[in-house]
């Protein structure tokens, strides 16, 4: 296979696996993926259970499209994301049911649970409401995740980023597990949030973990 080819079924695998997971349902979400100087992203209006390889779309970074059909319709933010972001080699967006839900009460993840820093911080922001599809969308998105690699779409879903599609699944994952911890905790009575100091912590032995596993 090309590089392409299975980069292409690396796309389609993990849309599937959104579905299996139960963080994006019928044709809800998108996502995307670096193609060399190039992306790689999921069609419009079309369920992945009819989904291929062939069906993504590739488009050049100023949104144009080089191969396949019409792009989800929010191909924008999914460029501009990778073209501000170097550190980013994948985006998801889902409308999974507890991020979305926590996304209708415009409400930030605070640390209630340490896994939020997952999301690359100690918070999972909430961005302004706007348009879907549209460039203020793109720009509100951007201003929330900044230095993050997640955050919250008001009264829309999530984004989750990361260095390819495995790692953007995986904050995918963690950021639905932390939104769920807090609407139950909010419903039970008032959570405790981790301190600054903590969520330090966290970072640190978060990062010495990385750092073993790559020796």
């Amino acid at each position: 296979m090309t590089p392409e080819a299975e980069l292409r079924a690396a796309l389609l695998h993990t849309s599937r696996r959104l579905v299996e997971l139960g963080l994006n349902r019928g044709t809800s979400g998108n996502a995307s993926v670096r193609c060399g100087e190039q992306i790689l992203i999921t069609p419009a209006v079309l369920p992945v259970s009819e989904m291929t390889g062939k069906s993504m779309v590739l488009m050049a970074p100023d949104g144009a499209v080089l191969k396949g059909g019409q792009p989800s319709s929010e191909w924008r933010f999914h460029c501009d994301i990778l073209n501000a972001r170097p550190d980013v080699g994948a985006v998801l967006h889902t409308h999974a049911i507890f991020s979305t839900t926590l996304a209708c009460l415009r409400r930030e993840v605070p640390a209630v649970h340490y896994h939020v820093a997952f999301g690359g911080g100690d918070s999972v922001r909430c961005a302004r409401y706007a348009l879907f599809g549209e460039p203020p969308l793109s720009e509100h998105a951007l201003e929330a995740l900044h230095g993050r690699k997640a955050c919250l779409l008001a009264n829309h879903g999530m984004i989750a980023l990361g260095t390819d599609l495995d790692d953007a699944l995986s904050v995918a994952e963690e950021v639905e597990f932390v939104c769920e911890v807090y609407w139950r905790a909010l419903s039970a009575g008032e959570p405790h949030i981790l301190s600054a100091q903590q969520m330090h912590e966290v970072g640190a032995k978060l990062a010495a973990h990385r750092e073993t596993q790559g020796d």
